[in-house]
């Protein structure tokens, strides 16, 4: 029997390192918003039960004439994240249903991700209680002060953290209630909340297609990496029209 999943997804970011007039979680990718693309991913899925999309309060206007119509037809709640993601998800968690098992936090600038991953993190989480996606560092990593090489970095055995993060719903409130005990300045994600508890948190590996529109140049790696998954062509015979496509 597949849990009930409730899915937050975080659009309230300043976007500070993105520039230009519009914020990333809105940028045109391949036709259509990066949040969006991450919004369709979740609703399309019989198993989530509630999806809030969690923005800026300055952006309500834009994306309620912009995308009110999709968001009403995906039926997506929108709601007002704060200044730090953590605010965000505090918030979210609030609007939270009481019949939802799993809970899971997704940037909505990660629109890469796969059908496949979110099913294999689903079923982790499910049976665990925790997983997140992470992708292996591949790059040589180099530690820096003033300038200065000061180590290279044993890159075996390290990951990069990605999204979705899965948690049981229990779970994930007890670790936000926890976070007042802690230093959040030095907490980046929702997992290292659940390792705080002494909770083990399992991974999907990835790779790095699953990117986060960070910059400008990233948008143009997403679009490539949308455009390079080839549609999966039927079996069959699919008639004269249907092969025109391919």
């Amino acid at each position: 029997m597949s849990k009930n999943v409730g899915v937050i997804i975080c659009a309230a970011g300043a976007s500070s390192r993105f520039g230009g007039n519009r914020k990333k979680p809105f940028v045109d990718v391949g036709g259509r918003a990066a949040f969006l693309r991450s919004v369709e991913l979740f609703t399309s899925r019989d198993d989530v039960k509630q999806v809030l999309l969690a923005i800026a309060p300055e952006d309500q206007e834009l994306v309620e004439v912009k995308w009110g119509p999709n968001l009403q037809f995906y039926n997506v709640q929108i709601c007002f994240g704060g200044d730090e993601r953590f605010d965000t998800v505090t918030k979210a968690l609030e609007l939270i249903k009481d019949n939802i098992d799993l809970i899971a936090v997704h940037d909505a600038v990660r629109c890469c991700v796969t059908k496949e991953w979110i099913n294999d993190c689903f079923a982790l989480a499910a049976k665990t209680g925790a997983a997140m996606l992470a992708c292996p560092v591949s790059a040589t990593i180099k530690k820096v002060k003033d300038n200065i090489i000061t180590e290279t970095v044993d890159r075996s055995g390290l990951y990069e953290a990605q999204t979705p993060q899965v948690f049981e719903a229990s779970l994930l409130k007890k670790a936000y209630e926890n976070l007042k005990d802690l230093d959040a300045s030095k907490i980046s994600d929702d997992s290292q909340l659940i390792e705080a508890l002494g909770q083990k948190v399992s991974i999907v590996e990835t790779d790095s297609s699953n990117i986060k529109i960070t910059q400008k140049n990233d948008v143009a790696i997403a679009q490539a990496i949308l455009k390079s998954r080839a549609k999966a062509i039927p079996k069959g015979y699919i008639g004269p029209y249907e092969e025109a496509q391919w």
